[in-house]
């Protein structure tokens, strides 16, 4: 961002930090409504709150979004670069396209999402970063969208939570850019730096001190009695799991392909850890892929996934594992089906499959509703 030198203090954090949101690569292309085409189910939003890198990892990490776009909108100039947009002649501001099944979480909560991470009395742009093409927009994309929108900014307007007026801008959506590669999945592909950049820009801070514990309420969704998974100590782990699921997910270990239990398995119902049974992934997202293992095009419950970098077999890789219970599940790969273009390719052995008939009987009946009229 143009002001990172005015937050550093030593050489060394200068050069570290040289390579925060300015940077730019070559890639840009339009965007639109590829990913919506591509799967009817989902929706698309569209928000503007500071620096792309910050309002996409926090919409990513938000359960319902299936996946979040970095770019620029409500600007005159045609496929802008980065260096275009960021000195602030452009008319456009940096924005996210955020792509949501509306079936897991609703608009209002998408709204709600947005507000819980920006500050929207700031009419001069986000924290650090200054200028028009950082300040905080809610692009509506139709009429319901609008009125949920304005409905939502009157009500935190009269919540108190804030001593200033509220500003956020709420616009027509017109056209999307996708900004440079080098800016999609940025808090992935650089951690640190992104971590040092945001922690730098004071973001964190401001929205610690305005809503405190009451910025994870979002996390949860919309369902508030979602239930609580623990794994079991190692001896009761030892007595539930068979030798090879004991060692595919406490050894981070593999089965083989087209010889485990659901590789092939074409019923409908969801799959849950086998450890914990936190729902992991759905019948509805699962393909054959010719791996010989069970692969899915996204998760069912993203915020029960974390990926970590597998440096081992002399290849860097993504692995797949479950938050609650820690399990070792498999890895994700880029080579997969839209929308999201990943393939989760999992061990049998570290999932449970629960058929759509038993979902009321074991407790999943929130899941009923997928497979309605199937």
């Amino acid at each position: 961002m143009r002001n990172m030198a005015n937050i550093l203090v030593i050489g060394l954090m200068l050069a570290f930090a040289a390579t925060a949101c300015q940077r730019a690569e070559s890639g840009q292309s339009a965007g639109g409504d590829n990913m919506v085409q591509a799967d009817k189910a989902l929706k698309v939003a569209t928000f503007a709150g500071g620096c792309f890198w910050c309002t996409e990892s926090d919409f990513e990490k938000t359960p319902g979004v299936v996946k979040v776009i970095s770019g620029y909108t409500g600007g005159t100039k045609e496929n802008p670069t980065y260096q275009e947009v960021s000195s602030g002649s452009t008319g456009h501001v940096e924005a996210v396209q955020v792509y949501y099944n509306p079936s897991k979480i609703s608009y209002e909560r998408l709204l709600d999402a947005f507000w819980r991470h920006i500050d929207p009395t700031d009419p001069g742009g986000q924290f650090v970063d200054r200028g028009s093409q950082y300040r905080s927009v809610i692009f509506y994309h139709d009429e319901e969208q609008r009125r949920l929108a304005e409905k939502s900014k009157e009500a935190l307007a009269k919540s108190g939570r804030f001593d200033k007026p509220i500003v956020t801008e709420i616009i027509k959506f017109t056209k999307f850019y996708e900004a440079e590669e080098y800016h999609q999945d940025y808090y992935k592909k650089n951690p640190l730096r992104y971590k040092f950049y945001r922690y730098n820009s004071g973001r964190d801070q401001f929205l610690k001190k305005v809503w405190g514990g009451d910025m994870e309420t979002v996390r949860s969704g919309d369902n508030k009695d979602k239930k609580e998974y623990e794994k079991p100590d190692d001896a009761t782990l030892r007595k539930k799991l068979t030798s090879l699921q004991y060692e595919v997910t406490q050894k981070n270990g593999t089965e083989r392909p087209f010889q485990n239990e659901y590789w092939n398995n074409k019923k409908e119902g969801i799959y849950v850890d086998v450890v914990s049974g936190e729902p992991l992934f759905s019948s509805l997202d699962k393909y054959d892929s010719g791996t010989g293992w069970p692969s899915f095009s996204r998760p069912l419950e993203p915020e029960n996934i974390v990926e970590k970098e597998d440096r081992g077999l002399f290849t860097r890789r993504t692995e797949v594992r479950s938050r609650h219970a820690d399990s070792h599940l498999g890895h994700v790969f880029s080579d997969g089906l839209p929308p999201t273009g990943l393939r989760y390719c999992m061990n049998s052995s570290a999932i449970r499959f629960i058929p759509k008939e038993d979902l009321e009987k074991d407790g999943y009946g929130e899941y009923s509703k997928l497979f309605a009229g199937k």
